[in-house]
């Protein structure tokens, strides 16, 4: 058996990102939409080009994959701030929902400096995906087998080896590549 694949988090990109969908949606937004999303864009861009956004850790929960880094953030702890470089979040929690404090740097913001153009242009349409679904569809969606084996372990963990498709045609090669190098990556 091999050794699972892991990533180190890009707390830098996970805080763009989210300032983004704020912006974007120029409303508050709900933790599934954005866990969502993140999970959706992490999982495609593995699968499209070898590597995630956020290398995030994954809990398979009731409500689908959690991704825990991403979910620390939005719950604005304070885990991450100094290596963000900011005192706190630029958003406000209040339930399960978030809302952006200072959306004065709307440029700035729409053009984020840590995620790449095809990072991008992957979290655009999953974020357009995610605000297509509701709930119990976002739910839905995210309950496959990569879900369904991470819940049958008994710390929840999800694994990216289980999030590459089966029927890749660089399954195997994907796999071994990542086994050896995916946590020596600057995500």
């Amino acid at each position: 058996m091999t050794a699972p694949i892991k990533f180190c988090f890009a707390p830098k990109k996970c805080l763009q990102a989210v300032q983004w969908m704020l912006v974007t949606a120029d409303e508050p937004l709900d933790f599934h939409t954005i866990l969502k999303t993140a999970y959706f864009a992490d999982k495609r861009r593995l699968n499209e080009h070898r590597r995630p956004i956020f290398g995030d850790t994954y809990r398979a929960m009731n409500y689908g994959p959690m991704p825990v880094e991403f979910y620390q953030m939005l719950k604005c702890e304070p885990y991450y701030l100094q290596e963000i470089e900011l005192d706190e979040y630029p958003w406000e929690r209040k339930g399960y929902r978030v809302h952006l404090i200072d959306a004065d740097r709307r440029t700035e913001i729409l053009n984020p400096t840590h995620l790449s153009k095809n990072d991008m242009d992957i979290l655009t349409e999953e974020f357009e995906r995610c605000r297509r679904m509701n709930f119990n569809q976002r739910t839905d969606e995210t309950h496959q087998m990569d879900w369904v084996r991470g819940f049958r372990r008994l710390d929840n963990r999800m694994a990216y080896e289980d999030m590459i498709a089966d029927d890749h045609p660089d399954r195997e090669e994907i796999l071994q590549y990542l086994t050896a190098m995916g946590h020596r990556f600057v995500l």
